[in-house]
Order: C-alpha cells, then sequence, then structure tokens
C-alpha cells in the first residue's frame, strides 16, 4: 500500500488539474475536449511543461511563462487537496476497491463544484449527471444489493433540501437541490451527517457574519455548494463511523 501513494497522490493532483479546467470551461460553454489551454491574461497557447499540476505553478512562482501575469493560487491549492483527499480514500477504502473509485469519482466532482459555486454561484446540470452516471455505472455491477440505499438516500436527500428551497427560496437555489441528491447517491446513509456538517458549517458563518457585519449580513450572498462539500468529504471519509457512533 505504501508503494501506491505516491502513485494515488500524483493521479489526484492530475484529476484537481482536471477538475479546474472543467470548472472553467463548462459554465462558459467550453468544450472540455479542446483546444488546448490558454493563458487567460494574453490568449497564448500554454506549453505541456507549463501545464503540469502543482509543479509548474511552483516552478513559475506563481507567473505565467508567457506574460508575467499572476496565475491564481486557486489552481495549485485545489489540486494539492484533490490529491491528499485522494491518498486518504484509497487508505480509507483499500479494502474495497470498488468503494474506493467511487470515492475519487465523488470528490473530482465536489471539486468541480465548489470551485464553480465560489467563482459563478453556479451548480453545473452536466457536472452532476456525469457524477451520478459514474457512480452508477460503478456501483452496478460491483453492488447491486445497495443501489436501492443510495436511490432512496438520493431522495430523501434532495426531498430535504427541495423542502427548505420551498419554505425560504431566497436562502438556496435548486443547485443545491441538486447536489444534495447526487451525494445522496454517493454515498448512501451517510448522506445524513454530511448534510448536517453542511448545515452547521454554514450557519456557524452565517453567525460570524451577523457578528461582524450586523443586518447588512442578511443581504450577502454565500454560496452553499462548498459547505455540502465539506460535508460530503467528511461523510465519505467517516460518515459510516458517525452513524454507528450516534445510534451507538
Amino acid at each position: 500500500m505504501a508503494g501506491l501513494v505516491p502513485i494515488v497522490f500524483l493521479a489526484g493532483l492530475a484529476s484537481g488539474s482536471f477538475a479546474t479546467a472543467v470548472a472553467h470551461r463548462v459554465p462558459r460553454g467550453i468544450s472540455i475536449a479542446g483546444p488546448r489551454s490558454q493563458c487567460p491574461a494574453c490568449g497564448a497557447q500554454i506549453a505541456a511543461y507549463d501545464n503540469l499540476p502543482l509543479f509548474s505553478w511552483l516552478a513559475l512562482r506563481g507567473r505565467a511563462r508567457c506574460c508575467g501575469a499572476r496565475i491564481s493560487p486557486r489552481y495549485p491549492l485545489t489540486e494539492l487537496a484533490t490529491g491528499l483527499l485522494f491518498v486518504a480514500t484509497v487508505l480509507v477504502y483499500r479494502d474495497d476497491p470498488a468503494e474506493a473509485v467511487i470515492g475519487l469519482a465523488f470528490i473530482t466532482m465536489l471539486a468541480i463544484v465548489t470551485l464553480t459555486d465560489l467563482e459563478q454561484r453556479i451548480i453545473p446540470n452536466k457536472v452532476l449527471l456525469a457524477g451520478a452516471l459514474a457512480c452508477v455505472a460503478i456501483a452496478a455491477p460491483t453492488d447491486p444489493a445497495g443501489l436501492p440505499e443510495r436511490a432512496i438516500a438520493a431522495a430523501a436527500a434532495g426531498g430535504v433540501f427541495f423542502g427548505v428551497v420551498l419554505a425560504y427560496p431566497a436562502g438556496m437555489g435548486l443547485g443545491d437541490v441538486k447536489l444534495a441528491a447526487t451525494m445522496g447517491l454517493f454515498l448512501g446513509r451517510a448522506v445524513a451527517p454530511a448534510i448536517l456538517i453542511a448545515l452547521l458549517a454554514g450557519s456557524l458563518l452565517g453567525i460570524a457574519l451577523l457578528a461582524r457585519h450586523g443586518s447588512k449580513a442578511r443581504k450577502m450572498a454565500v454560496p452553499f455548494g462548498p459547505f455540502l462539500a465539506v460535508g460530503g468529504v467528511v461523510a465519505l471519509l467517516c460518515g459510516d463511523q458517525l452513524i454507528d457512533l450516534y445510534l451507538g
């Protein structure tokens, strides 16, 4: 297993780089298949050796080689976080390879959703659909008995958030509803602690904003997708243990 960790980490870096590309392209209607990556500042095509996940950013000291424009640190941070989460997922599910692969797909989807929601307040339907299809495609042949639980969890999570949207439309969007449902498909019963963690984290931020800005905080739009992503990561790595701890 120790020898596999570096390989998994590098795969995670590559997946994080892919996530940043998808997060940039999909909301703008650009194909993820082409064209080659371009500098957002001057439009020059980025060479392959300048597009290595994490390492190119470090080598270039956060500046584009073509024009010297600053490269946002969100790219290497996303790549590094995805790499570390890939390793953590494989270690947690080392005895269940199929579930580990589902977890890796889940991490990649959450990375994309977090970036798009933070940058553009969008959770793309295409990304959620691709994630859901990947989950079902892996789970159907490897754990068909678990599909009903996943479907119930997806319906329950989506239903809860849809009820919140009906009760308070200004506080949450349908993108959050779809994300919660997709998380249920990936996590099964572990989606429950994921939602609780997301709501707790969001509430804590809301309290902090109210304390700092007073009544003005009520008009501040804060994307909820990243909170769901944090809850999803925690649930992926230890959600079943949290449920067993609560039931015990």
